[in-house]
């Protein structure tokens, strides 16, 4: 602000120049009682003339010091609120790359048999790209089907033993094996059986048997099943029988008889014992020699189906009871039983992982003769072709050979480097603007595709990849330079102001020469609050406080680029324009 000097008037000069000119052509008289009144009145004259010099000069240092605050508010820098389109973005530059690559190697070593593609070719993904010769591969195959086969074998019998042993046991008994009536009982509560241990013997006469010679000719035509007759040597009581079996064995008996034994099984019809014997009469045809009966049943039963040693808490039969097979002979204890149905479970595992083994090395096997095929993990374009039909490939521990390379060209994309302080403010969706150095004049554009959140530290900041994906990509190809524009946001048609007007606290400094004086504001101007919406590096949306056409502060220390698009007045002066703001960040809307 410009000030104005003002010398105060000499008080003493102007009442000598006052009086000079009162006195002049008069003459000077003795002073007096009348004289000294008129001194008096002249002191009264010069006072008022002191007065009106001050008023005078007061009138013009205040006419002075506003012409100087207006023409301080004129060299003011201004810019004139209007509408206009208001934009906030990021950009950063990288390279374009193709939506997928690949580079094709080898895990196995072979002479190539077919290649059947060549540079430039477009391929689909699955398509055969080279043969390798995989003969070596073929008996490995097999072995592996083969190791399967018997695996999956062993499970089905620990299944089954597993499934038959919860049917036997179940109730932590053990049953019979045999039918018949106990005639010894050779085990007692507390004693511990296994397979070996025998558990009782049967009789069981119900049904007696012999065992008969036949002559040789006549046993073969009799056959198992065959009804026939006995006939009790020393009562001569004839019962009907079934033929059981028939020997295939020709044997000699006295007399150089070549027979065969016929195996005959009857009903006891009560007292029927050891001590009788009985002629068996088939058809027309009847044995050479008696035979002597036998109970059906008489055996000694084992505890065979015990795989385990288990304890027995109570015996459930006793001496004379008669038992059918799957009768329950004695109760375990439950420890016991348990300790014996883990022995099946873990056989059962055990097999199950033999079979999920088996099945491993197959499927290893199977992919390693696979890999003999080699095909296009991706649909694209062969880019480069370095083996062809022939050749054989060798591999190296230290490093893998590259067959060829792929490009998926569908889609080209590029990373943008975003600083942590502004990363959030990207997402995927928005949209990008593109430059490439390789075509200064086209502006191309992409889409926000994908915000890792794997950022990067450097130079104490963290920067985070954000993938952007052309939507259009005309003549661009992979390895170009670009910078990507992020449309952060957006807002159309709203009053705006440079990005230099806006003080602390959201106020602005308005043009208004009848303004009283404020601290810190320039003369000339009022101080608003305002409410901003959108703000970029160069302009702020204006949402209350102001309104179009009004002309506002812009702080000295803004370079002419950071208002060239809005009206500017230097010495009040203004014109028209409007544009798009460039970098920056949220404001609040």
């Amino acid at each position: 602000m410009m000030k104005m000097s003002v010398k105060r008037p000499d008080l003493k000069k102007l009442a000598a120049r006052f009086s000079k000119k009162k006195n002049d052509g008069q003459e000077t008289k003795p002073a007096g009682k009348k004289s000294k009144k008129k001194i008096t009145k002249k002191k009264l004259i010069l006072g008022s003339a002191v007065i009106l010099v001050f008023i005078v000069g007061g009138a013009i240092f205040l006419q002075r010091r506003h012409q100087a605050a207006s023409e301080d508010a004129q060299e003011q820098r201004t810019a004139t609120v209007q509408r206009q389109t208001i934009t906030s973005t990021l950009s950063a530059s990288g390279s374009l790359k193709a939506k997928d690559s690949y580079d094709i190697t080898s895990l196995v070593e072979g002479e190539v048999l077919t290649a059947d593609f060549e540079e430039g070719d477009q391929v689909t993904e699955g398509q055969v790209l080279y043969q390798i010769d995989s003969s070596s591969m073929e008996s490995q195959i097999t072995s592996a089907q083969n190791s399967l086969q018997r695996a999956q074998e062993d499970l089905a019998d620990a299944q089954a033993d597993y499934n038959e042993a919860v049917t036997k046991f179940s109730g932590n008994t053990y049953k019979s094996t045999r039918s018949g009536y106990i005639k010894t009982l050779y085990i007692e509560a507390g004693d511990r059986v296994s397979g070996a241990t025998t558990i009782a013997d049967i009789y069981d006469d119900t049904t007696m048997k012999l065992k008969v010679p036949f002559l040789s000719a006549d046993a073969a035509s009799i056959a198992a099943g065959t009804e026939c007759t006995v006939t009790l040597t020393d009562t001569g009581e004839i019962l009907s029988g079934t033929v059981t079996s028939v020997s295939n064995m020709d044997e000699t008996i006295t007399g150089g008889r070549i027979v065969r034994y016929v195996h005959v099984q009857v009903t006891n019809p009560g007292g029927l014992t050891t001590s009788h014997m009985g002629v068996v009469t088939v058809g027309d045809m009847t044995c050479v020699e008696e035979g002597t009966f036998e109970p059906a049943v008489e055996t000694t039963m084992t505890a065979e189906d015990l795989d385990s040693i288990v304890e027995i808490e109570n015996l459930l039969v006793s001496e004379g009871d008669y038992v059918s097979e799957g009768t329950a002979l004695f109760s375990m204890t439950a420890s016991s039983a348990d300790r014996m149905m883990r022995d099946y479970e873990n056989s059962l595992d055990s097999a199950e992982q033999q079979v999920e083994s088996a099945e491993n090395s197959l499927e290893t096997t199977q992919d390693s003769y696979d890999d003999y095929t080699i095909t296009a993990p991706i649909s694209g374009q062969v880019i480069t072709k370095n083996v062809n039909a022939g050749e054989t490939i060798t591999r190296d521990s230290n490093s893998e050979t590259t067959l060829a390379v792929i490009y998926d060209l569908s889609e080209l994309t590029f990373e943008m480097s975003i600083d942590e302080m502004d990363i959030q403010s990207v997402e995927v969706g928005q949209k990008v603007q593109v430059v490439a150095d390789a075509f200064e004049d086209q502006t191309f554009t992409g889409t926000v595709t994908n915000v890792s959140i794997n950022g990067s530290y450097s130079n104490g900041v963290t920067n985070y990849p954000v993938t952007v994906t052309m939507d259009d990509m005309g003549d661009l190809i992979p390895g170009m330079n670009v910078t990507g524009t992020i449309i952060l946001d957006e807002a159309e048609d709203v009053l705006a102001i440079p990005a230099d007007s806006l003080m602390r606290g959201n106020r602005v400094y308005v043009k208004d020469e009848s303004a009283a004086e404020e601290p810190g504001v320039p003369a000339g101007f009022r101080s608003v609050e305002v409410e901003t919406g959108l703000i970029s590096d160069e302009y702020v949306e204006i949402i209350s406080g102001l309104s179009e056409g009004d002309e506002v502060y812009v702080d000295e220390s803004s370079t002419d680029s950071s208002t060239s698009m809005m009206p500017m007045g230097g010495m009040g002066g203004g014109g028209m324009g409007g544009g798009m703001g460039g970098g920056g960040g949220m404001g609040p809307r």
